[in-house]
Formats: C-alpha cells, sequence, structure tokens
C-alpha cells in the first residue's frame, strides 16, 4: 500500500527474468571483488543500474547510492551474510505480494538478506481448526507433540510458500527448514517441546548466498539427539544475528514501526545509550513495547555499533534502507556526545589520526595535519563529537563574531547511523548563525544543503550558512572572514562569478557551477506544488471537478461524503477503504460509487493520467505519507503539465508542521495562501477551537503562563474501527469508544504533550506582534477528555493577560478580529451542546473575567467532525479549486 511498492513493482516489472540457473553460478550472480564495490553482486549490471535509478524517487541519488554502496561492501566473500538479517512477522506472511516484492528488489540490487520468518496467526487459525486450544505461560507457547507437529507443518508450508513467490519474481530462493540452530529444553516440564538457542550453524546460509539465493528460515531448532523444538521467531532472529553480525537487523510487522503509547506518534529514531533509562521510565512504555525495548538493548548491546535496529512493514522496506530519513523505527547503541573547548578533552593523538584518516584537504594534500593543529590554535573553538569518533566537529567562535565550522570529519557509521545529524544539532543548540565549507563532489553534499539556510558555490567547493536570511549580512560576514583570514577562498560578491556572456553556461574553471541558493526552497517540496500565479482578484469558478477520497469508512469520511453530495461543482470519483472495498457508498446521493482498494502505486497512476483534480487524504497520522509521495511522483508526468496538478487536502497531522505545505485555517491564516497552495494541512478539531479562542487575544496574552484549555469531546473523536453486521455479515465501521463504555461519564486522556497542544501554540506564534514575538512563542496547555456523546467539541479556555480588561473589551475584540466571518458565531452565553453538534461554525461565548481582570475564561464550541475536520476541509478545497469558499456548505 505504501508508495515504494510502486517502485519495487516498476523495478520487478522491468527486469522479471531469472539471471542464476540452479547450479550454473558463472552464469548468474558471482562473489566479485572489485575494486571500487566489493561483496555479492550480479552481473546484470543493467538491471541493478535500472533499478538503483528507481530508488531516486524514494530518495535523492546521493543517499541511494551512499547507503547502497554501504550495504554492498559490508559483505566479502569470505563472509557475504553482513547485510541484514530480516525477520517476518507470520502476520507480514499474510501480503505475500508485498514481502516478495520489497525482497526481491534487494535481490535486483545485489544484497543478498536472510530472511527468517515466523508463523504464529497461521499456526493458530490451523489449532483453532483441529481442536487444538492454544496454552501460553509467561508469553511462551507451550508446545506438546501435537503442537509441533502444526508447528511443522505451517512452517513448511509458508516456507514453500515465500520461496515459490520469490521465484515467481525471478528470484532465486532457498528454503533452509533445519540445520541451522541448535537447542536445548528451555524448561521441558514447563514449556514443553520449546527450545533455547545454543548454537548457529551459518555455513547452510552462506552457502546458499554464495550460489546466488536468499536464504529463507524457519524458527526450527533441533537437539543433539534429533529432537526438533519450536523456537519464538524473534529470539531466533536475535541469535542468528549475534552470530553473522550484520548491519542492519529487520523486524517486518504490519504496523510499520513502533508508535508513542501517548500520543500515538510513530517514534523514527531511538539511541538507546541516551535514552533507554528514560525510556524504561515512561509511564506508557509497558509490557509489549518494555519487552521488545529490553530485547532490542539486549541484541545490539553483543553487537558492533555499526548494527542497528529497524522496525519496519515490508512495503516501505526501501526506504527505511536507502533514504537518510527512514520510515519506520531505529533503534541504535549510539553515543553520549561530547564538546570540549581544548584539544586535551579528547587527546591530542586521537584528533590527528581522525584529521589524518578523513579530512579531505589532508587526503588531497591542500593541508597538513601539523597545519591543522596550528589553525586550530588561532581562535577560540569548541570540538563536538561521539566518544568513538564516528563524527568529529570544530567550530571556531571569536568574541563577537560568527561561528565557523572549520571541521566536519564522520566515518561511514557516522552517517549511516545519524550521528552527524546528532553532532550538528548539538551545535545549533550553542550557535544561532554558522557558516561552514563543504567540497562541491562531497558525498554528502545533499546533507548540507538540506541543514542550510542558504548556500554559494565556486571553484570546487560550497560555502553554506544558516542563521542568516538578508544577503547584505551575508557579504558583510564573509568580508570580516577574509580580512581575518578565516576562510582560505574568495566568495564575493554572493553571485555568479562572472555574467553569463563570459562564462558559458555559468560554469566555473573547474567545469562546476557557480550558484546561490539563498532563497531555497523546502527540499523534498513538489516542483509546482505552489501555483505561479495571483488568483485574489481571479473570478470564482464554477467548472465541475472531480475528487478522491482515501480512507473513507471513518466517521469524518462519513461526514465529507454527506457534504459532497450537495456540492454545485465538486463530484465525488472515487473512495478507497481496504477494509470496505468492493461495498457499494452510502449517503452520496449524486451517483453511485464503490469503494476500491487503491494502492499508492493506484494513485500514482490515476494522478499522471489526470483521473482526478483533487485528493482528500482522511487516514490516521503517520499514514498518508506514501500516498502523497505517489501524488507528487503523479503529477511530475501529469497531463497537461506539473501546472495541472491536483490538490491535496490531508486531514492528519502528518503535514500541519511541513514546509511547503499550507495550514488551512482560513478565518486565521489568511485564504489568499490557500487559493495558491496545491498542499494544505487540515487543522485538527480541538487544534482549531483552541486557536481560534485565543487569536483575539494574541496581542494581550501573558507569554510567561500558559493558557490552559479543557475540552470536551463526543465519542466520534476517537475514530472508528471494524466490526461485522450481524445480520448481512458485511464488514461495518462501528465507534472505537461507545457511550455505554463511558457509563455517562467522561475520559480524560493524553493529560500532557497532546499532538493539538503543540500544533496550536506553533501556528499562534506567527500571529503574535514583531515587537513581542521576539520574547518567545505561544505555549498552550492543554487536556482532553472523550465525552458519552456523539459529535461535538466544547473547549474552556482560562487565558492569562499580560495587561487588565474588561469582559466588554474582550467582546470587542472577538467580534472585531471575526466580524464578517460566516461560520463563526459571537455571542455573550456559554455555549452549549445543541449549538454545536451538527452544525458547520464555530461559536464561542461566557467571557468571564477573573478577579483583576487579568485571567479571562471563554468557552468555544464546533462539531469536530464539521468545522474540526470535513466543513473546513471543503474550505479548503472550495478556495485551492477557485470556488466560493462556502460552497456545498450550509450556513447555520
Amino acid at each position: 500500500m505504501l508508495a515504494v511498492s510502486a517502485v519495487s513493482r516498476l523495478a520487478l516489472r522491468g527486469s522479471r527474468r531469472v539471471v542464476v540457473v540452479a547450479g550454473q553460478r558463472q552464469a548468474g550472480v558471482q562473489a566479485v571483488r572489485r575494486t571500487s564495490v566489493r561483496g555479492i553482486q550480479s552481473v546484470a549490471q543493467t538491471d541493478r543500474d535500472t533499478i538503483t535509478r528507481l530508488l531516486y524517487s524514494i530518495g535523492t541519488k546521493r543517499e541511494v547510492e551512499r547507503h547502497l554502496r554501504i550495504f554492498s561492501s559490508s559483505s566479502h566473500p569470505s563472509q557475504p551474510a553482513k547485510f541484514a538479517v530480516i525477520k517476518v512477522g507470520g502476520a507480514v506472511l499474510a501480503d505475500l505480494d508485498e514481502l516478495a516484492l520489497s525482497l526481491s528488489f534487494l535481490y535486483r540490487v545485489g544484497l543478498y538478506p536472510v530472511i527468517l520468518h515466523g508463523a504464529g496467526p497461521q499456526m493458530n487459525d490451523i489449532m483453532e481448526r483441529e481442536g487444538v486450544v492454544p496454552d501460553y505461560i509467561d508469553g511462551i507457547r507451550v508446545t506438546n507433540a501435537k503442537t509441533l507437529q502444526v508447528a511443522r507443518r505451517v512452517f513448511l508450508e509458508e516456507n514453500l510458500k515465500l520461496v515459490a513467490a520469490l521465484e515467481k519474481l525471478g528470484t532465486r530462493a532457498r528454503p533452509i527448514t533445519s540445520g541451522v540452530f541448535s537447542a536445548d529444553y528451555l524448561d521441558k516440564d514447563k514449556y514443553g517441546l520449546v527450545g533455547k538457542i545454543t548454537k548457529v550453524d551459518k555455513r547452510p546460509i552462506e552457502a546458499s548466498i554464495r550460489a546466488g539465493a536468499l536464504p529463507i528460515l524457519t524458527s526450527l531448532a533441533e537437539t543433539a539427539d534429533g529432537q526438533i523444538l519450536n523456537v519464538n521467531a524473534d529470539i531466533a532472529a536475535g541469535e542468528l544475528a549475534k552470530e553473522l553480525e550484520p548491519m542492519k537487523i529487520v523486524f517486518l510487522n504490519d504496523k510499520g514501526g513502533m508508535f508513542h503509547g501517548v500520543t500515538g506518534e510513530k517514534l523514527d529514531v531511538i539511541n538507546l545509550d541516551e535514552e533507554y533509562d528514560g525510556l524504561m521510565k515512561e509511564s506508557w512504555v509497558k509490557y509489549g513495547t518494555k519487552l521488545k525495548l529490553r530485547e532490542f538493548k539486549e541484541l545490539l548491546d553483543h553487537l558492533p555499533r555499526s548494527s542497528s535496529v529497524a522496525v519496519i512493514s515490508a512495503s516501505a522496506l526501501q526506504k527505511e534502507l536507502f533514504t537518510d530519513s527512514g520510515a519506520g523505527t531505529l533503534i541504535r547503541r549510539g553515543y553520549k556526545l561530547f564538546k570540549h573547548s581544548s584539544i586535551d578533552g579528547i587527546g591530542a593523538d586521537r584528533f590527528r589520526q581522525v584529521v589524518h584518516d578523513r579530512d579531505p584537504e589532508v587526503l588531497q594534500g591542500f593541508q597538513s595535519v601539523t597545519g591543522v593543529l596550528t589553525d586550530l590554535k588561532k581562535t577560540p573553538y569548541t570540538i563536538y563529537g561521539d566518544e568513538p569518533l564516528d563524527v568529529l566537529a570544530v567550530v571556531s567562535h571569536p568574541e563577537g563574531e560568527v561561528p565557523v565550522m572549520t571541521k566536519l570529519l564522520s566515518s561511514r557509521g557516522g552517517v549511516l547511523n545519524s550521528v552527524m545529524d546528532n553532532v550538528f544539532n548539538a551545535i545549533k543548540k550553542d550557535h544561532r548563525k554558522l557558516f561552514w565549507t563543504a567540497q562541491a563532489d562531497d558525498e554528502n553534499r545533499g546533507w548540507h544543503f538540506e541543514r542550510a539556510d542558504g548556500s554559494f558555490t565556486r571553484a570546487g567547493k560550497s560555502l553554506f550558512w544558516y542563521g542568516v536570511q538578508d544577503v547584505k549580512e551575508v557579504e558583510k560576514i564573509i568580508m570580516d572572514f577574509e580580512a581575518k583570514g578565516r576562510i582560505e577562498r574568495s566568495y564575493l560578491p554572493v553571485g555568479p562569478s562572472a555574467p553569463p556572456h563570459r562564462a558559458a553556461g555559468g560554469a566555473s574553471a573547474t567545469g562546476t557551477r557557480a550558484f546561490s541558493t539563498m532563497a531555497r526552497k523546502a527540499f523534498g517540496q513538489l516542483p509546482g506544488s505552489s501555483r505561479g500565479y495571483a488568483t485574489a482578484a481571479a473570478p470564482l469558478s464554477t467548472e465541475p471537478k472531480r475528487v478522491a477520497l482515501i480512507g473513507a469508512r471513518g466517521y469524518t469520511g462519513q461526514a465529507l461524503t454527506t457534504l459532497l453530495s450537495s456540492h454545485p461543482h465538486l463530484e465525488l470519483t472515487h473512495v478507497s477503504s481496504r477494509q470496505l472495498a468492493g461495498q457499494p457508498l452510502d449517503g452520496y446521493t449524486k451517483k453511485d460509487v464503490t469503494y476500491a482498494n487503491l494502492s499508492a502505486e493506484d494513485v500514482e497512476r490515476m494522478e499522471r493520467e489526470g483521473e482526478v483534480d483533487a485528493w482528500v487524504m482522511a487516514l490516521p497520522n503517520g499514514i498518508c505519507k506514501p500516498f502523497v509521495d505517489a501524488v507528487d511522483r503523479g503529477a511530475v508526468e501529469r497531463k497537461g503539465g506539473k501546472e495541472g496538478a491536483s490538490v491535496v487536502v490531508d486531514l492528519s497531522a502528518d503535514y500541519r508542521f511541513e514546509k511547503g505545505w499550507t495550514y488551512g485555517l482560513p478565518e486565521l491564516y489568511g485564504r489568499s495562501s490557500i487559493r495558491s497552495s496545491k498542499r494544505i494541512s487540515n487543522p485538527g478539531c480541538y487544534a482549531t477551537s483552541t486557536q481560534l479562542l485565543l487569536a483575539p487575544l494574541i496581542a494581550h496574552l501573558n507569554l510567561a503562563s500558559n493558557p490552559t484549555i479543557f475540552g470536551l469531546s463526543g465519542y466520534s473523536g476517537a475514530g472508528t474501527v471494524m466490526s461485522t453486521d450481524p445480520d448481512t455479515g458485511k464488514a461495518i465501521s462501528i465507534p472505537k469508544v461507545s457511550a455505554a463504555s463511558l457509563n455517562g461519564g467522561v475520559k480524560p486522556y493524553s493529560l500532557t504533550n497532546h499532538i493539538h497542544e503543540r500544533e496550536a501554540g506553533h501556528h499562534l506564534s506567527t500571529l503574535l506582534p514583531r515587537e513581542i514575538g521576539g520574547l518567545g512563542g505561544v505555549e498552550v496547555a492543554f487536556v482532553p477528555a472523550v465525552a458519552p456523546w456523539f459529535s461535538g467539541i466544547i473547549s474552556t479556555a482560562s487565558i492569562p493577560l499580560k495587561s487588565k480588561l474588561n469582559a466588554r473589551d474582550v467582546v470587542a475584540l472577538f467580534e472585531e478580529r471575526y466580524k464578517g466571518e460566516k461560520l463563526i458565531r459571537v455571542g455573550r452565553d456559554v455555549p452549549v451542546l445543541k449549538e454545536v453538534e451538527g452544525k458547520h461554525g464555530w461559536t464561542v461565548g461566557g467571557f468571564q473575567m477573573g478577579v483583576g481582570g487579568e485571567r479571562v475564561v471563554i468557552v468555544g464550541g464546533l462539531d469536530n467532525l464539521l468545522k474540526g475536520a470535513a466543513t473546513q476541509c471543503l474550505q479548503n478545497l472550495n478556495l485551492a479549486l477557485g470556488y466560493d469558499e462556502y460552497a456545498g456548505i450550509p450556513i447555520d
């Protein structure tokens, strides 16, 4: 379903042929050692080059090639299994085609992971059918002779299915169902035929890889006298990794990562050395999460620091492995960072060795190690790095002058494991402005561009900076650097090194183009995602257009479907839901529409062929990115050109902080930016009400004391889960939290750090008057609770003020701020549920002042499914598509 699936399918469609004939190793995949790339490579280099280019659609060319080079060089003919161990959960085997595509993709680029699979869900299904009741003690399946018989049969069947699926795609695979794991009984009396691995024989695995086949293992083990024992697949994968010491240990699951127990957000990176003790004390880290973290730490403690664990879905495997941003959860040991104001802090010999081995100026003969040490003494400096010196950086910072990072020296592992990011972030905490240089042909050049506010390249070297926006200030700083000898090359003026008629094509003597990125766009932004023309004075459109809704089964999707039924210009042409595929869409009256199960590949094709004019992503947080990426890719090749690309409105929290996306709250942040945007993030329901409550008072807030908002929401805000209609047997959506489960009461949740808390503060901060903006941003304290009614939010805000106001003043501020807004009603009384539920606007009232007039309490209300989601989405769609903002929206 994810975006990289399309890459896998495209790659294998163009190279679906067997490159190795059994027994003919020389005709297929060979173990070769070359000067540039060592390890296992395919002699079908054309296939590899083609597929590598396809990887560029999920990451930059440089990062893809860097990761591929590192992984390829990890193995050697004498140790061919050093790339990765991939543990496949039984639930992942249910989507065999997706799994086979992802694994075949790795095979096509010459990488040979060791695959070990479980089969828990499949075993449970068979045992249930055969009347065998599973028994667990301490989370371990008690295994008797009957259970083991089922386990052997299931493991063999699932293993052969995976091998067959891979072979069908032209990927050689070898089933290895025994001979790798030796074991003793874990506790025969307690657990029965369950094993504890005592030895791993890697010879069958390495023989498979040398023969050009992916090894496919089960987790069954054998005792010394030949008794087969059942072993948990996660434990078997860990023991296998300890023996092979691979760079990556990948756990494939159907969730796509590990998630925060309170906010529900995916955890991107866990650095165990710095975070483990704190994480284990967190209240939300319990049960399975705590066990997994403990197992991962125990595993990584036995492995080199270059090894890391990734928890990811099968469809996002390529993005996790070949991009810096990844896609799942990365767990690594890491190191605690240091900073020293003297070379003595790390030792002169260690410093000299790093400079000698990694400094490009020294390696190319432009500077000596002694010269580096001499230059170091000319100004005050700070050395940053990690304990094993995978990354070492030097920042020169004379008193009263702009700092310069004179050295940033990283090992291969420092880049791959993001240590360089961690060191750079530590530098940013200490220095609000920074300049640094890098070679124009630096393999990590893209990394520098992503972290700079501006750059300039001349004569084979690039100058980068952050914290300075004015080009005149940049020139002044560089002139000062040159005058004091702090940079070696001339970068002035900040612009092309010669006029176009004197330097053809802007090329320098070295053949490298001189350029500046002072007005650099957000990295990864879709070209054409913001229209290049004004629409403020343009006539409103009435042209019919088509909308596709991804994630249509939830309450918000249903509400939007109802609104679109009455829209004068929009037609809902596609609705997608994996669970409801094939069923008719209810609530849409213009035409018959049937649910489909659209993949990212389908979305890319539809966008490319111009089948829709707008996409609405109504998916849970963390899910929609592959579909947005697919739209972006399709837009590049869309019929009619990029200017005709579709509008995307995302209802999740995924893009509410993203550069290049427009935050769509028209009443506060303006209509013109939405009308000129193609990528719009729809605000959260609580966040909408919170911002509308605080915005009129933005200049009067006491920034030293946070406003507090208590929000009560109907249970529809908790979302839906799938169930089966007892009468028809069809899949249906039911509320995740029901009124009955609340027993007439309310249930507070996410008591701190709710995502809408950060969202509201982040965007409100942009409204602060310039004279007080420097005092800090707006921070909001927010506590939500779910209530036993269906929909509607009542938010009560207690707001500290910096000076005394009376209630009349506050009401006047609200009336002035929201004058003419059709979906906002300013009243005097406290809003009640009946004024909110089922209504398309926002209502505010109450306006009670605290004693002394330096605190005001205000109550606001909206329907979480309407103004908190679907109605606001339709406002944004209307604006972006050129319609009247309120087309299709009943004005209450």
